[in-house]
């Protein structure tokens, strides 16, 4: 695992394993990291406020964050995966625009009442904000895409013009629509599939996509 592109090119990230907790960590493969930020863009990432939800190993938020964009959130249950991402946004040097939160999103999407934890940047708030750019990576086949993109919606984590990247089973077949989210462009790498939605709410588009 490393970082792509950008301004921590080439770093190495630690990786899950297969001990312990690293078991249940599914980092997503370099080359499928790659195409999906190919299909977001450069112009898109610079200066973006990022939200990594269970973010394994950290590194969709660090490769956003390598690529110019300005905070990023990561938030994991798991007490193994938090220490990766800690070790992984020291050794990329990016302490000052990383903020990591542990809770199970399985349980609600409402987590900035644990944003005093364990973060490192001082501009993110401990009250909802609006991410320009949201990575949701749950566990594989277990029809989570519409109560989590609900569920982002209603907690107003989002803001107009965003983009919501769900990853999933290739297999599996994700809505068109949630709420005001719509799926603009699918992808397959293997058994990884991204689809990724925009927030239409106000109604214009995105002119950055």
């Amino acid at each position: 695992m490393r970082i792509i592109a950008g301004s921590a090119r080439g770093r190495r990230l630690f990786a899950p394993g297969s001990r312990g907790g690293g078991l249940a960590i599914r980092p997503t493969a370099d080359r499928a990291r790659e195409a999906l930020f190919n299909i977001i863009g450069w112009h898109f990432v610079e200066g973006a406020r990022v939200l990594d939800l269970f973010a394994g190993t950290g590194a969709l938020g660090l490769e956003a964050l390598s690529r110019g964009a300005l905070a990023a959130v990561f938030v994991d249950s798991s007490a193994f995966a938090l220490d990766l991402i800690q070790k992984n946004i020291i050794a990329c040097g990016f302490s000052d625009r990383a903020h990591v939160i542990r809770h199970d999103l399985l349980k609600g999407l409402f987590f900035w009442r644990k944003a005093g934890g364990r973060g490192q940047a001082t501009d993110v708030p401990s009250e909802p904000t609006a991410f320009d750019l949201v990575f949701l990576d749950p566990p594989y086949r277990q029809g989570l895409c519409q109560a989590l993109l609900s569920g982002l919606q209603e907690q107003g984590t989002i803001g107009c013009g965003a983009i919501v990247v769900f990853e999933d089973d290739s297999t599996q077949t994700l809505p068109e629509a949630v709420g005001a989210l719509r799926l603009f462009d699918q992808r397959a790498y293997g058994d990884t599939g991204f689809w990724f939605y925009e927030n239409t709410l106000g109604g214009e588009p995105n002119d950055k996509l």
